[in-house]
């Protein structure tokens, strides 16, 4: 048994973690997409040799949980060397979805691979069938362009031939480079840092220290399953469709906990779809690793230690493990926050205080490009908008926020216009969408957005059909609408689509409120 100063392990645990916020800090304020430097759609985390999580940047979760098979598919196909950089984005080789480019360097100390520092972010554009890069796809191949990894620096120069590579794939090559620049800035930050307290505290320590702080999640994560009543446990929802067929489509969990470990069963859900909501094994880990650290009531670091009391099955081929070639833009943004929804519903048959009713279940996806004559240059932009949180044992749901695999945040009006041919006209709470209950859910959002120029619009968004649940009684959050308005008509929009609009069109977006808790009172 190694002894440690446990006091000593909480300074390294918020020294660790300050290293990646530090590096989420260089990456939002060098970025050039709104998406980046505005959304904050982006993550940070440090890794051990293994290419195992110990620290990372209070970010994404749908991010976090899925980037150690990221760089662990880097060590299996690429021989780091000092100055490296590795990009991919490959959701077959543990991305999450194309438009999320993650970048890995390797940290050395005495000449030897000590670490790795990652980042993930999420571009506006890369490639494929519709601008934003997020289509109603059926294959892989028309969602963008896919990088397996490879070096886009090798020892400390860029290579200009991949670079250019990807920029004659993307329809806004200058906002790719320039957010590729932040993301290689932000490792730069990450390895310096690490470096730094390498050199004033040696390498064995560090060393020592990144084990104990997984080894102390883990007993952690242990303890609160110890709290949760050996049994079975077991909840179904569905999304709305996949955007190809009108057909739901289901997602079954069953939650064995015994003693201080838990078995996750996802064999009972449906198999992989045609169109893009699938999602790959690395976003169903992130999300079943987001709701068990979100049990967990002490501020322990989020690292891998956390898988090591979890067992997940995923048959491949599902819903919920997708096989290669399927589309999977959707199944990072959507089914992500539907395995957390069956999650949390079969939890809280077991723990009912500590689980809230559903959240607004849906990033209610917004893509869009064209050409601006204006800025004679083409555009293309990507958000997400918030809804309604469910409520819980103690409050109401809080209202127009992003909710569970989102972290990001609400992109300012201001900053929409400013870089887009667009008009936001309305941006307001969703009022009375929060379903009622002894603790109210929160309410869904409203945003209207007036289109200036010929535009393509994609929208990938959920909870249209299905109404976020409420519990112990609690009525469900409102659902969603996404209509459109074009020269004097109302047309109701399904809940994924693609179209073309003219100048003068306006897009309304009404996002899902969230469940509410308990009975209510009379």
């Amino acid at each position: 048994m190694i002894e440690f100063d446990p006091i000593e392990l909480e300074l390294f645990k918020n020294m660790f973690v300050s290293i990646s916020e530090e590096m989420g800090a260089v990456l939002g304020r060098t970025a050039l997409s709104p998406n980046i430097k505005e959304r904050k759609d982006f993550s940070c985390a440090l890794f051990n040799q293994k290419g195992e999580t110990f620290a990372q940047g209070s970010h994404i979760p749908v991010h976090l949980g899925a980037m150690p098979l990221s760089v662990q598919s880097a060590l299996r196909t690429c021989s780091f060397e000092e100055n490296d950089l590795v990009v991919l984005n490959d959701p077959y080789r543990g991305g999450t979805h194309l438009p999320d480019l993650t970048c890995i360097s390797p940290v050395f100390a005495d000449k030897k691979l000590a670490f790795f520092v990652a980042n993930r972010a999420h571009h506006s554009d890369v490639g494929g069938m519709t601008p934003g890069s997020m289509p109603l796809a059926t294959e892989i191949f028309q969602e963008g362009l896919i990088i397996p990894p490879v070096k886009l620096v090798q020892k400390g120069k860029l290579r200009e031939e991949i670079l250019t590579l990807i920029l004659a794939n993307v329809r806004t090559p200058e906002e790719r480079q320039g957010d590729l620049m932040a993301q290689i800035a932000a490792n730069e930050k990450g390895k310096q840092r690490l470096q730094e307290i390498i050199k004033k505290y040696g390498l064995k320590k560090i060393l020592q220290y990144t084990n104990l702080i997984q080894n102390y999640t883990e007993k952690i994560l242990r303890e609160t399953i110890k709290n949760i009543q050996d049994g079975n446990y077991s909840f179904t929802d569905y999304l709305d469709d996949d955007g190809i067929h009108r057909k739901p489509i289901n997602i079954s969990v069953i939650i064995r906990v015994k003693k201080d470990e838990a078995f996750i069963d996802f064999g009972f859900s449906s198999s992989q779809v045609e169109g893009s909501v699938n999602a790959n094994f690395a976003v169903t880990c992130s999300a079943v690793l987001y709701v068990f650290r979100s049990l967990i009531k002490e501020d322990i670091p989020f690292n891998t230690g956390l898988m090591r009391p979890l067992k997940i099955y995923a048959p491949l081929g599902s819903i919920v493990n997708a096989q290669y070639p399927a589309a999977t833009a959707g199944g990072n943004v959507e089914t992500s926050q539907r395995i957390v929804d069956v999650l949390l519903g079969a939890l809280a048959l077991a723990i009912p205080r500590e689980i809230p009713a559903a959240s607004s279940g849906t990033m209610n996806n917004v893509a869009f490009g064209g050409y601006d004559p204006e800025k004679k240059t083409n555009f293309a932009y990507y958000e997400t908008i918030g809804g309604g949180m469910g409520g819980s044992y103690d409050l109401p749901g809080l209202s127009g926020v992003h909710t569970h695999m989102t972290n990001s945040l609400n992109t300012p009006l201001e900053a929409v216009e400013n870089y887009l041919p667009i008009r936001i006209h309305k941006y307001c709470l969703r009022k009375g969408s929060g379903g009622e209950g002894l603790h109210k859910g929160g309410e869904g959002i409203i945003r209207d957005y007036e289109f200036l120029v010929p535009t393509q619009v994609t929208i990938i968004s959920e909870r249209r059909k299905f109404s976020p649940y409420g519990i112990w009684g609690g009525k469900g959050g409102r659902k969603g609408r996404n209509i459109l308005f074009s020269k004097g008509k109302e047309k109701i929009l399904n809940s994924k689509v693609n179209l073309k609009v003219d100048p003068g069109d306006v897009l309304r977006i009404e996002t899902p409120g969230g469940g509410g808790y308990g009975r209510r009172k009379k």
